[in-house]
């Protein structure tokens, strides 16, 4: 390694984790309620009531400001008198502070209290702040008053548009991304089974164990298994190239190239794949069993969605062997719309070996899901999951993602290249969070 993996750098956060582009085989079925229901939902979301305190500090700001100018060698009483009870227009603060008090009445009241999700009340109260702020400024005389004749019209016009910005930039976007991932979540949760099979609860479809070099492979055809057609043969084929290039990567662990890590002892490198350009590899150590993770993030795909939401769905449209699946994929967007979301076709190949567990995968194509005008279609090359046992500890274990994708779009190479050590480090931190989720459960 090119650098010592105890380096702290900050996350980045401009793309989506495109967490489900490499994930694997689940038997497709429902979820119980219990994963995901309307009632764990905040009555009100944090970025929101970090915009009401926002609107409270306007106020308060305001009002600080308007006592500070009060404070006079007259005195408070007497300076009280004279802008509220002998109030004139050209030389009173007065209508400022009461200005400052409708935007908190009114904004507390349409997002506080009524929780609307439309950005037309503050839209009201940022355009008749600024119409007054700039008749006052132009017909008054506060400008004699000194510091405070500025200070106060600035100050308010200035407020008054930060709160615009952080409703419609942060709070209405991140909601409406919020909104999206629980609607997905739901869906997720009635979809019935593809596969139906009586399975009990918590029990899931594995694969059969794989051999390293073995030709036994289970896309053979045999008794009492139905031909391949030669598609699906081809996504068996696509499947078993995915993985003898993952294998590659892992053999050549001493070339990769170190690109940053995280205060959790995350690391991301970097590798360049011929035919296939950069590829991106993040490896975590996690304080969980190898089987645990393999479950939740393998065989379970589907469920991705209730811990993670950068992901929007993810569906399986094809089991083709033992081995093999077609899935589709979305990644929700981000940055405030700016990067939209991006959907996947993936062919999966899943492997259980004695020291491992592996799921490859690549881009393809199905007729199910031809190209959707809501989505821009991105590319996946080689890469999957592995969850690595550790031979002394059972309870323990290391996670690798190798991500090699285009997201096509306009989005600069270099730009995503930049941002995809963030995603990784996020899908990272929620992965952590749902094993230790899992391992506090009885």
């Amino acid at each position: 390694m090119s650098k010592p993996t105890d380096l702290q750098h900050d996350l980045e956060r401009s793309l989506p984790a495109i967490a489900s582009i490499s994930s694997s085989f689940s038997q497709s079925q429902g979820f119980s309620p219990y994963f995901f229901s309307p009632e764990k939902r905040k009555a009100i979301s944090d970025v929101r009531r970090t915009f009401c305190l926002f609107v409270t500090f306007d106020l308060l700001f305001i009002s600080l400001l308007w006592i500070i100018e009060l404070n006079t060698k007259e005195g408070i009483k007497e300076n009280l008198k004279g802008e509220i009870i002998n109030y004139k227009f050209k030389t009173s603060f007065f209508d400022i502070f009461l200005l400052a008090l409708f935007r908190f009445v009114v904004l507390l009241l349409g997002y506080a209290v009524v929780r609307l999700r439309h950005w037309w009340v503050i839209a009201v109260t940022t355009l008749v702040s600024s119409a007054f702020l700039i008749v006052k400024v132009i017909l008054s005389e506060l400008l004699t008053k000194g510091a405070f004749g500025y200070l106060l019209p600035i100050v308010s016009f200035v407020i008054a548009w930060l709160e615009t910005w952080f409703l419609d930039f942060k709070v209405l976007t991140q909601e409406a991304e919020e909104e999206r991932w629980f609607l997905a979540a739901q869906a997720a949760a009635s979809r019935p089974l593809l596969y139906p099979r009586a399975l009990s609860e918590g029990q899931f479809y594995s694969p059969p164990e794989s051999f390293a070099g073995s030709d036994n492979e289970s896309d053979e055809e045999g008794v009492g298994r139905k031909a391949l057609t030669t598609q699906e043969k081809e996504y068996v084929r696509q499947g078993k190239e995915a993985m003898e290039v993952v294998d590659q990567i892992l053999a050549q662990e001493e070339n990769w190239k170190f690109e940053k890590n995280n205060d959790f002892g995350d690391v991301v490198y970097t590798f360049e794949i011929p035919f296939h350009g950069k590829t991106f590899i993040l490896k975590a150590f996690l304080q969980c069993s190898p089987e645990m993770v393999y479950q939740e993030v393998i065989l379970q795909p589907e469920k991705m969605i209730l811990w993670n939401r950068t992901v929007a769905a993810c569906q399986i449209l094809q089991r083709v062997e033992d081995n093999t699946i077609v899935s589709y994929d979305v990644a929700a967007g981000a940055a405030g719309g700016v990067v939209s979301p991006r959907d996947f076709v993936n062919v999966r190949r899943i492997e259980r070996r004695r020291d491992r567990y592996v799921s490859s995968g690549m881009s393809t194509t199905h007729s199910l899901k031809p190209p959707l005008s809501k989505y821009v279609r991105g590319e996946n090359g080689p890469g999957g999951f592995i969850v690595l046992k550790c031979p002394s500890n059972a309870k323990i274990c290391t996670f690798i993602w190798i991500l090699n994708t285009d997201l096509k779009g306009r989005l600069p190479r270099y730009l995503i290249h930049q941002s995809l050590a963030a995603t990784m480090f996020e899908f990272a931190f929620h992965l952590r969070q749902r094993m230790a989720e899992l391992c506090s459960k009885p």
